[in-house]
């Protein structure tokens, strides 16, 4: 990875994030699509969700991307989320810059989307894409898990057919929700569209944002500060699964940790000197 540094950055870097159902992998199949019929390289990296209960994931993904699967100029990597914050994989940043010195333009992150933290993959790409349903009830859902307000550009999908007007509705109520939330960035009003993943309408005014997002970041200097900010955040995240992958492999601390655990829930040892005992253990 320290060797392919000099060769990465280059790539537009996209996450795609959305409540199951809205889409995702349509989107990506005819956004990508239209990407490489446009001359460019594609890398899409795909965190399937994993089962809660046994930790096993599909990995179907290039099942939903039909398309884009068999095309030349695209790259896709399904991943399991094993119940990464946000329903990123730990892995997905450093594959996000091998795709990039392999010589791929664009990167598209897409999430698990199921009300996790969304902030991992706002951390580590430069524009974030919330897709949203016309007429799934509550029109604002995303405002309560603070989707929107991590969001650089919201799109909503399958406004097409009877759909249409609705889709409209939902963009309007959408626009009107982000004129009383502070923006991410002073350089950028994130766009509300509507688009159909299915018929590919809107999909060439979806990128032309994504563009002109990234020619305002760049002219800013914004991009490359916040750029510099993820990659510390980057390593701060990276330190603390160290830490934790100890705590999972290390013998003799897997053995003392139930019967620490047993004395914080019985009360008769503090959760601040249970956090004590186990930070001492951690050390060489």
């Amino acid at each position: 990875m320290q060797e392919l540094l000099p060769s990465t950055g280059k790539a537009v870097r996209v996450g795609i994030t959305g409540a199951p159902g809205v889409g995702k992998s349509t989107t990506i199949d005819a956004l990508g699509t239209y990407l490489t019929g446009a001359g460019s390289s594609v890398a899409v990296l795909a965190v399937d969700p994993s089962s809660t209960r046994t930790g096993g994931s599909i990995l179907g993904d290039k099942t939903r991307m039909p398309r884009l699967a068999t095309d030349d100029n695209a790259f896709i990597r399904p991943s399991p989320s094993s119940g990464t914050l946000g329903g990123v994989t730990a892995k997905t940043r450093e594959t996000m810059l091998l795709c990039e010195a392999a010589g791929f333009d664009v990167v598209l992150v897409e999430t698990v989307g199921i009300g996790q933290s969304e902030t991992a993959v706002a951390d580590m790409t430069d524009l974030f894409l919330a897709l949203m349903l016309p007429g799934a009830g509550d029109e604002l859902q995303g405002i309560k898990k603070g989707l929107v307000e991590l969001a650089d550009m919201i799109a909503v999908n399958k406004a097409d057919g009877d759909n249409v007007q609705r889709a409209k509705a939902a963009a309007a109520e959408y626009r009107a929700a982000l004129h009383i939330l502070t923006p991410r960035s002073p350089n950028w009003t994130p766009p509300v569209l509507t688009y159909s993943a299915l018929t590919g309408d809107g999909i060439a005014e979806l990128w032309a944002n994504v563009l002109d997002h990234r020619q305002r970041m760049s002219a800013s200097g914004e991009q490359a500060l916040r750029r510099r900010e993820q990659q510390v955040k980057w390593m701060w995240s990276m330190l603390e699964q160290r830490v934790f992958e100890r705590l999972r492999t290390d013998a003799s601390l897997r053995a003392r940790l139930p019967k620490i655990e047993a004395a914080v829930a019985e009360g008769r040892l503090s959760a601040t000197l249970a956090v004590d005992e186990i930070a001492a253990a951690l050390e060489p």
